[in-house]
């Protein structure tokens, strides 16, 4: 269980998120949509204990991120592609993160095969396409066979046959009992594998619930989106 409760944080006199209220549950795939600037990322981060709150918590299982024993067990993680320095090769990446995660040595090249990077597992990341790396950051997140992946913009730089894959990949995880919590611009694709949806606007939710409940009375997700947001980004 994925929990923003109340979540509210400020910089300087500008409020980022307004007591973002929201959960992402085990055996769904939530998705947490919104304009660019409107406080999807701010949130991420806060989750993962990047970014310090105001007021209200940001919990995993009932507790803080920083307070997990094992987190790379509990929850996988990708924002902003891959995080990976251009000169390393992606293999002695992920044994790097590994290593620091006390994850067995053998999980990196299981999660490159399941990644379809096995081939390129030498290669240093900076010749690698984006695509490539978004799939380097996904193998990253997957190194300790989480119970919950947060994700953002996972399908960025994929073509499609990648962001088919992506779909299983997400959906799989979901219906083995697993919690998917992901940001994506891509209305289609959100359609097609979330069940449910949280969205965000100047750092508010404006709708949550299921996909058939927020997309009620709008003949498609876009339409919802843009009638639920109005254009609105981060708050000035």
């Amino acid at each position: 269980m994925l929990l923003f409760d109340n979540l509210t944080r400020r910089r300087g006199a500008r409020t980022v998120l307004d007591r973002v209220a929201f959960e992402a549950r085990p055996g769904r795939v939530t998705a947490f949509l919104g304009p660019n600037g409107a406080g999807k990322s701010s949130a991420l981060r806060t989750l993962l204990g990047l970014d310090a709150t105001d007021d209200g918590r940001a919990l995993v299982n009932g507790a803080p991120y920083r307070r997990l024993r094992e987190p790379l067990r509990v929850v996988g993680s990708m924002l902003d592609g891959s995080g990976a320095h251009r000169s390393r090769r992606a293999r002695d990446h992920l044994l790097w993160i590994a290593r620091a995660g006390g994850i067995p040595r053998r999980r990196v090249d299981e999660a490159l095969q399941q990644v379809g990077l096995a081939d390129a597992a030498r290669m240093r990341v900076g010749q690698f396409s984006l695509g490539m790396g978004q799939r380097l950051g996904l193998a990253a997140a997957l190194l300790g066979d989480p119970e919950a992946l947060v994700l953002d913009e996972p399908v960025n730089g994929l073509d499609p046959e990648g962001i088919r894959w992506m779909r299983g990949l997400l959906r799989e995880h979901a219906d083995r009992g697993g919690t998917v919590l992901l940001s994506s611009h891509l209305m289609s694709e959100v359609a097609d594998v979330a069940d449910d949806l949280a969205v965000i606007a100047g750092g508010r939710i404006v709708a949550r619930g299921t996909l058939g409940e927020v997309t009620a009375g709008h003949p498609t997700l876009e339409e919802a989106f843009f009638a639920l947001t109005d254009g609105r980004g981060e708050r000035r």
